[in-house]
Order: structure tokens, then sequence, then C-alpha cells
């Protein structure tokens, strides 16, 4: 925990300093580069981000009767995220973006007994994604818009041990997921390049539990919905 808080604590203090810095520079140089990225109805970008991803569950019937699991809680762990950024403008405040990508993610199920015992049901997941969004920008002052965007997202879990005979006896999630996402942030201006740090949330729209009347670990829940917080840093042009 310790360490999943100190990469937080670092991330978020880079970032504060990108955009302090982006900011100053805005201010004493006053030159508008956006007029010279608005004048492009496309553009391809990069993007680097760090994720926080977990699990919304919700208990079955059986949970009540059993007599042995007393609570399920989820751990999470700091992920990363890899994309490529293709942005087509529609008009002079919306964009639609296509960011497919890597990213990588990692929770626990913590299962906590009657005699004190803790088991976790650990996962590791390397997702293709391909998100899909609208974004809607602010009218711009000098060189800085802010924004806000929605959007829907497909991702697969290429690492998935869904069908892996290894894992029979564990807890088993589908590789597959929707979620609906939606965020905002901040885009600056310099000449060659525009950098947009953004927050995100992400939310499941689906069931990702196999489930299995074999495992109590399976039966104490009725479905397991993923969650994500990601902060991403742009880097488009």
């Amino acid at each position: 925990m310790h360490r999943i808080h100190g990469n937080r604590t670092f991330l978020l203090a880079a970032l504060f300093v990108l955009i302090s810095s982006a900011m100053f520079a805005q201010k004493t140089r006053g030159n508008y580069n956006f007029r010279d990225h608005s004048s492009k109805p496309y553009y391809f970008g990069i993007t680097l981000g760090y994720n926080s991803s977990s699990y919304k569950l919700f208990h079955s019937d059986a949970f009540i009767r059993n007599d042995s699991i007393l609570s399920t809680t989820v751990d999470r762990d700091p992920g990363l995220d890899l994309k490529i950024v293709t942005n087509l403008k529609v008009g002079q405040y919306i964009d639609i973006r296509f960011l497919p990508g890597l990213a990588f993610a990692g929770r626990s199920i913590m299962y906590k007994y009657q005699d004190e015992d803790i088991r976790s049901r650990k996962i590791s997941s390397v997702f293709a994604e391909f998100p899909v969004q609208v974004r809607y920008k602010s009218e711009p002052w000098k060189d800085i818009r802010m924004f806000v965007l929605g959007g829907v997202k497909y991702s697969y879990d290429v690492a998935s041990d869904a069908r892996t005979k290894q894992a029979d006896e564990l807890v088993k999630f589908s590789p597959s997921d929707f979620q609906l996402e939606v965020g905002a942030g901040m885009q600056f201006f310099f000449p060659y390049f525009i950098f947009s740090p953004e927050l995100k949330f992400s939310h499941g729209l689906g069931n990702v539990l196999i489930y299995d009347d074999r495992l109590q670990q399976s039966t104490v829940l009725d479905k397991v919905l993923s969650r994500a917080l990601t902060i991403s840093l742009h880097f488009e042009g």
C-alpha cells in the first residue's frame, strides 16, 4: 500500500509541475499556437497513462447463507497505459477520437474467512483496448483550452487465464469487456505539439464474472463489474 501511495503521489506531483510550467510559459510568451493547430482537420499522437483498476462486487444469496466467508474486498495495483491517438475535428469545438493501445492492470479480490484467514485472487491483465470518444472543447484562453469527453471502450485481456486448465480452481473472469468512459482535462498548445493531461473514469457495462458452482469463492458473488481511474498524458500534433 505504501508503494502504491508513493507512485500516486509522485505522478500527481509530476503532473502538477508539468501543468504549472506550461501555464507559466504560455503566460510569459503570449503566443497563440492554437491557431496553427486549429487549422488541421486531423492529427495523431501518443498517450502515456497511469491506471488504477478495480472491481465492483455484488454478493449473491449464497454469500448470506455461507458460514465461512465473512467479506470480500478489492485491492488495487498501479498500472500503465500506452496508446496511439487519432483525432478528427468535427467543427470548432468537437473532436472524435480513437485511441487503440495496451493497458497493463492488476487487482486482487480478498476473501476474509471465519478463522481470520485471508485469501486473495490476484488478476494481472494486459488489455488490448479500443476506445472511441467524443470530446467537447471550450473557447481557448491564450494557448489553453478545457475539455470534457465521453465514449465507449471495448477491451480484451490477452493475458486472461479464463481458458487455462491450470486455473480450474480459481475464480475466473471474462477477457472481454465493454465500458463507458467520462473524463475531463486541459490542452496546452506549444509550437510543435499539444500537451493534454486528462483524468478519466471507466465503468464496466457487463458482468465479467464467469460463474462456477464448484467454487465457493465464485458462488458468493452474483456479478462483478469493472472500474478504472486513468490519468493520461497526451502528446499530439
